[in-house]
């Protein structure tokens, strides 16, 4: 069994229900019983047909995942006990080789289920996703404490030189013993149990976190019939705020918690009153109390984390969660957060400050609060640098910026993308491009999901339905995800993005290019299966090719008639990229230590006390990088997917810890050419291609001939002269 399938994200969404079930079922292939009768063959039993084996989502339904989760765990179950039962003395091959090529069928199954659980998501399929974590949980827990594959795990790993053995062979059987002797196989029956049990209720909590955060975010829909109050929102917005409401029969404008939707009032709202409720609406996700309220779930979720870190020799989560990442523990992270604060701060103070001194000026406001901040900072961008977001954003057509990223992709690694419709998607919205290299050769599926569903969770992501591998003697091309939450087309017009949002698509596209270049041999390095503290540095890096004048000019062209965009606004943004960069930085920083504070130790003071209050610990640790006034009734913790549901507990510092690699890193492609296909190739082949089948610092070291240090970054972000 290979890792991945072992460490199943557990995310939340759905795929179809009623008419659209039934006509799904009609189409299925059907297969003679024994009996002579037909019945309908589950989609997960053998390889897709579909084109490039691509999942077949135009026949799948609700009703197919349990059975085919069941049936791929008896099968995965077979499967590796034909591996513990082998007569053969253990080999890297009849063992750990083995182990990588079982549970196919599970993992089939698995990546669907949990790709759509957070694209595509409904009650039905939340309340199967709980049905189906125990499940999973108690399979990866059988495996885990399975003495007798540990014993043949442990004679591969205690006799390796006496094969010869790859070097990322030799990193596929450290990382599967580390993961055995530290997972639990060597613990007594007694504590293997107990770390049985909490690992399935740590799982359900995941989804039930994730559950409550979109129930919530749903549910909270501002109707506003009287345009006065509306004043300053731009026509892009207020269209979009329309359609919203006439598509559930309301009158006037509706606006919802969704990032395009909740943005444009933070941004451009005059009415002060507006952007308040908004604010505290968004801010007050999952702890109004009731059952969607996160607090007792927080409280349970730390909780057992950090006794599965105790039972398994740890002091604390983080602890044992930094053990294998870059940062190796809590006292490297905390001091590298602490260093970039100290550096941040004083400007982000000037940040803040300047921004009072202009909302005083501009319209007499005296006290500066959290939802002013954005308004504020849009307006006085405007007048420093002559331009703002409704100014580029004719230029940034999705669709041109996609082939901005495939342009990019083209020079650096030879890649071309190619629209094609038949292959079959989970829903109309999504984009499905074959990925050839220069060859010619077929390379990859790219599917694009760009825009918010009520079914969709917020926020960008990007996730794989099948990981690149050679496992079975083939090369196996990935099938990659980016799902998104980007402005949607109106009547009027085509989804067109803020520069902001434009960074986001390059950001996940790092991610995808991840992915699709690998070039590994076993699934469990392959892709973005590299520690948390690297795995953002492809995604940091792309970003850096958005805002690079020679790549603009191609991408950015007016949507009506197509002229390139002006070098007036050009360079107006290059001179804005610093623009409140102190006080982003700082905001950041705060999301890394509040993390911290719930997984490096502090925490168990916290749960000791009968009486704790979630917000006031929140605050408290939050208290070093607050720059504006605390606002009552809100919290960060209660929807903070990232931590509780979205696999970056003890890890939210690594987005900056990867800036720190990727403002490092392009500075070779400055040195050597921002589109030379030579350090294209030198990227990839040293960090790209190779996924996780070398220690991070290793690859990294690889490619730049040494460590990275935070000089880079802060000269980028204008923190240090």
């Amino acid at each position: 069994m290979n890792k991945k399938t072992l460490t199943l994200c557990l995310c939340a969404v759905a795929f179809c229900a009623g008419l659209l079930i039934a006509l799904i079922h009609e189409m299925k292939t059907t297969e003679k019983t024994d009996e002579g009768k037909e019945q309908i063959i589950n989609p997960f039993y053998s390889q897709y047909s579909t084109p490039y084996r691509t999942a077949p989502f135009d026949v799948i339904t609700l009703e197919d995942y349990m059975p085919a989760i069941k049936k791929g765990i008896e099968i995965a179950r077979e499967e590796m006990d034909a591996i513990t039962k082998n007569p053969a003395t253990p080999t890297f091959e009849n063992t750990i080789a083995a182990m990588e090529r079982s549970g196919e069928m599970l993992s089939r199954a698995t990546s669907v289920f949990y790709n759509l659980n957070s694209a595509e998501t409904s009650p039905a399929m939340q309340a199967l996703a709980q049905e189906i974590s125990p499940l999973l949980s108690q399979y990866s827990s059988d495996m885990l404490f399975n003495k007798a594959l540990f014993e043949r795990i442990d004679y591969v790993y205690q006799n390796q030189d006496k094969e010869n053995l790859t070097s990322e062979q030799k990193k596929v059987l450290r990382d599967t013993w580390k993961g055995y002797a530290e997972g639990g196989a060597k613990l007594s029956a007694e504590d293997q149990e107990k770390l049985r049990e909490v690992s399935m209720r740590l799982s359900q909590l995941s989804l039930q976190f994730q559950s409550n955060v979109l129930k919530e975010t749903n549910a909270f829909r501002l109707n506003i019939t009287d345009e006065a109050q509306l004043a300053g929102l731009p026509k892009s917005a207020m269209d979009a705020a329309r359609e919203e409401a006439e598509a559930a029969g309301e009158e006037g404008w509706t606006f919802t918690l969704k990032a395009p939707s909740y943005s444009a009032v933070m941004k451009y709202a005059q009415n002060r009153q507006l952007r308040e409720k908004m604010y505290m609406a968004n801010g007050s996700v999952a702890i109004k109390g009731g059952e969607a309220d996160n607090r007792a779930v927080i409280d349970e979720i730390v909780k057992l984390r950090g006794e599965r870190a105790r039972i398994l020799g740890y002091a604390t989560y983080a602890d044992m969660a930094l053990e294998d990442r870059m940062a190796k523990d809590a006292k490297t992270v905390n001091e590298f957060l602490a260093s970039l604060l100290e550096k941040a701060l004083p400007a982000a103070r000037r940040d803040v400050d300047m921004l009072k001194e202009y909302a005083k000026k501009h319209d007499n406001l005296d006290t500066l609060q959290a939802w002013d901040h954005s308004y504020y900072s849009n307006l006085l961008k405007e007048e420093q640098y002559a331009f703002n977001d409704e100014i580029l954003k004719p230029y940034f057509q999705l669709e041109n910026v996609i082939q901005g990223a495939f342009y990019v992709a083209g020079k650096l690694y030879g890649l071309t993308f190619t629209e094609v419709h038949d292959i079959p998607k989970y829903h109309p919205d999504v984009r499905t491009y074959v990925v050839r290299d220069e060859k010619g050769e077929f390379k990859a599926i790219f599917y694009g999901d760009y825009f918010p569903r009520e079914g969709k969770r917020d926020g960008a992501w990007m996730n794989s339905l099948r990981d690149q591998n050679k496992v079975f003697g083939d090369n196996q091309a990935p099938h990659i995800i980016n799902v998104c939450n980007f402005t949607k087309p109106t009547a009027d017009a085509p989804s067109l993005l803020t520069f902001y949002e434009v960074t986001t698509l390059f950001h996940e596209f790092g991610h995808a290019l991840h992915g699709m270049l690998s070039d590994v041999t076993y699934t469990s390095v392959s892709g973005t299966a590299v520690p948390r503290d690297f795995v953002e540095l492809p995604s940091h890096i792309m970003e850096n090719w958005a805002k690079q004048p020679e790549v603009l000019k191609v991408f950015a062209r007016h949507y009506q008639t197509g002229e390139v965009i002006p070098q007036k606004y050009i360079d107006a943004l290059m001179r804005s990229i610093n623009y409140m960069e102190g006080y982003a930085t700082v905001r950041q920083l705060s999301f890394g230590m509040l993390d911290m504070a719930w997984h490096d130790g502090r925490v168990d003071e916290y749960l000791a006390d009968e009486n704790h209050d979630l917000v006031k610990y929140e605050r408290t640790a939050m208290a070093p990088t607050q720059l504006y006034p605390v606002v009552d009734g809100t919290a960060m913790s209660t929807s903070f997917g990232h931590l509780f549901s979205g696999g970056y507990a003890a890890g939210y510092y690594s987005y900056k810890w990867s800036e720190m690699h990727d403002a490092d890193a392009f500075e070779y492609f400055k040195e050597n050419g921002i589109l030379s296909r030579e350090a294209g190739e030198h990227f990839k082949n040293t960090i790209l291609s190779r996924g996780g089948s070398a220690p991070a610092d290793e690859l990294y070291k690889d490619f730049r001939g040494r460590s990275a240090t935070p000089d880079a970054l802060l000269r980028r972000a204008g923190l240090v002269k």
